[in-house]
């Protein structure tokens, strides 16, 4: 048997490398992959050559290291379950089900502790958004959306989406979304969002926002798209005080914003939100632990498996990234499955 892995070889170009499946060391388990979540904005980055060669790969994770330097191999939202363990593992633990933020692989190494095991009542359709219901998550702690509050989503990819069906569960005065992509644009009313616009007619949403908020505008923004251009958007959203969330990762792309005008004198606050940690007003009581459970209980509740659209065989990995790069109108989540 050999371990089936997506490696990326340059801007543009994908593989699948047989290797030897690897043998667990004495504290490791073998993990057999059953499906991997493609992340359509950071691995873009990483697929179109947009990624900043000379930065960590991710200094936060195991499984991960060097630059983002071709060749590379990335990825980290595979679900599977334990298939070997070594001799001083506890056997229970072959034949769990658990998630690992490791590259896309039909085969992964991990000490248990890297694990994250997955909830019985959660199905693995499910459970491969463990990754990005953990951004959503820390979203919203960094945002700390409150009661009658009018909120604006900018970008409704699948973090933008998570993003937005945890705020609808909030009781705000409003919802709003800016998202080009007629797919998303359905999937985010289905959230709970109450109205999206177009990006290319920007006047149509600070016309909505002037009548809902009496002119006060929005309180709170998250910048989700991956586009620099959108900071301009959602400062020119932004009331006095406001507070602007970005979650997007723009690579190497710079972020041309505007500072000078509305920001200024505004007071807005730019926030930035990454799930490597934890927010620092966080830390004192909250763990990694309690916000994987929360990202499980969110999960259970939305039932995310609803936005997979597509499903390719690892084999067919240079396909599924083509499809995010050049069709990603026809796309939500695009999973790699493994077929053992």
């Amino acid at each position: 048997m050999k371990r089936r892995a997506v490696v990326f070889l340059a801007p543009g170009r994908v593989e699948t490398a047989l290797d030897p499946v690897p043998e667990p060391a004495d504290d490791e388990v073998l993990v057999q992959v059953e499906a991997s979540a493609i992340s359509a904005g950071t691995e873009l980055l990483v697929y179109r050559g947009q990624a900043p060669p000379d930065l960590p790969v991710d200094a936060c994770l195991p499984g991960f290291s060097g630059l983002f330097r071709f060749p590379l191999r990335y990825g980290y939202a595979a679900a599977g379950s334990v298939a070997a363990a070594g001799r001083r593992v506890d056997p229970a633990w072959i034949g769990r089900r658990v998630f690992g933020f490791r590259p896309h692989a039909s085969h992964f190494l991990s000490r248990p502790a890297e694990l994250v095991p997955i909830p019985e009542s959660v199905g693995l359709r499910d459970a491969v958004f463990l990754a990005n219901m953990e951004t959503a998550a820390t979203l919203m702690l960094d945002g700390l959306p409150a009661v009658g509050e009018h909120v604006v989503v900018f970008g409704q990819g699948v973090v933008g989406l998570l993003a937005s069906g945890l705020l609808s569960a909030f009781p705000l005065a409003s919802l709003s979304a800016v998202e080009p992509l007629p797919l998303r644009q359905e999937a985010s009313l289905r959230a709970g969002v109450h109205a999206v616009f177009d990006p290319a007619r920007p006047q149509e949403l600070i016309a909505w926002l002037r009548e809902a908020t009496e002119g006060a505008m929005a309180d709170l923004v998250f910048e989700l798209s991956g586009h620099p251009p959108a900071l301009d958007a959602a400062i020119a959203a932004a009331g006095f005080g406001a507070r602007i969330v970005l979650g997007s990762w723009y690579g190497g792309r710079p972020a041309a914003a505007n500072l000078g005008g509305s920001f200024h004198r505004s007071r807005i606050r730019l926030i930035g939100s990454q799930v490597s940690t934890l927010p620092p007003a966080f830390m004192a009581r909250w763990s990694r632990q309690r916000r994987f459970a929360v990202a499980w209980e969110q999960i259970r509740r939305t039932g995310p498996a609803r936005l997979i659209t597509h499903e390719f065989a690892v084999e067919a990995a240079g396909e599924a990234y083509a499809l995010l790069d050049r069709n990603c109108a026809q796309a939500l989540q695009v999973l790699l499955t493994y077929g053992h």
